[in-house]
């Protein structure tokens, strides 16, 4: 079975909750695919029942205009694991009545929190988002991976053009935090190549490192290493 046949069945079944919790309990059983393939194909499969979540699910409800959804970290970057978070921004211009901003965001997040997936989520303006990311370094880091899923396109392109240039512009101040953050992290979890059993992810040369360089990249200043950063993954 392909990602486009589970998702093809996620949406003719039922675009609601038990629909997709389906879907995704038989990708995630299917003992011929495992690492990147699957974990893009839950990602292709969560953004399509997402993107009917935004634009009203069975109850048509419509949404309002100057919206959209993004994926940003891990699953910005199609690389959803079984047990990842799911971190979701819904970006608005700031022209949507406040309650039918409110009730599209239920309408996005209560479905998540009923299949007891790990929701960590935010509704932000542009300049909110950009002023977030501009405090804080792990958002930064986030937004840089920033995927549209659903809504006005044009929206989450600014988005990533501003917050992409913000990057570029701050990285003097920026990568030497990113260094900080990376040396703290080896610090608290170790080497993860000395370890018998490393934290893949947390440990020195694990996956936050990978995303580090990533993130190194982007900053202009230098490139990213090309030869077997996508098999290390």
């Amino acid at each position: 079975m392909t990602s486009m046949d589970v998702r093809t069945e996620a949406e003719t079944e039922d675009s609601g909750p038990s629909g997709y919790a389906a879907a995704r309990l038989r990708l995630l059983h299917e003992e011929s695919r495992s690492g990147p393939p699957r974990r893009g194909a839950l990602a292709d499969l969560t953004d399509d029942w997402l993107a009917g979540l935004f634009r009203g699910g069975p109850s048509g409800t419509p949404n309002p205009k100057g919206a959209a959804l993004i994926a940003v970290g891990g699953y910005g970057r199609g690389e959803l694991s079984p047990r990842s978070d799911l971190d979701l921004l819904l970006l608005h211009d700031g022209s949507a009545d406040s309650k039918e901003l409110a009730a599209l965001a239920d309408r996005l997040w209560y479905p998540v929190w009923d299949l007891g997936i790990a929701l960590d989520h935010s509704v932000r303006t542009p300049a909110q988002a950009r002023k977030t990311a501009g405090e804080d370094l792990k958002a930064h880091l986030g937004l840089l991976d920033a995927r549209h899923i659903a809504g006005d396109l044009g929206m989450t392109t600014a988005l990533r053009t501003a917050v992409l240039a913000d990057w570029r512009n701050q990285a003097p101040k920026r990568l030497p935090e990113l260094r900080e953050l990376c040396d703290e992290r080896a610090e608290r979890h170790g080497e993860l190549s000395h370890l018998l059993e490393p934290d893949l992810k947390e440990a020195r040369g694990g996956l936050r490192d990978a995303t580090a360089l990533r993130a190194v990249a982007a900053s202009w200043l230098a490139d990213a290493p090309r030869e077997g950063l996508d098999e290390a993954r």
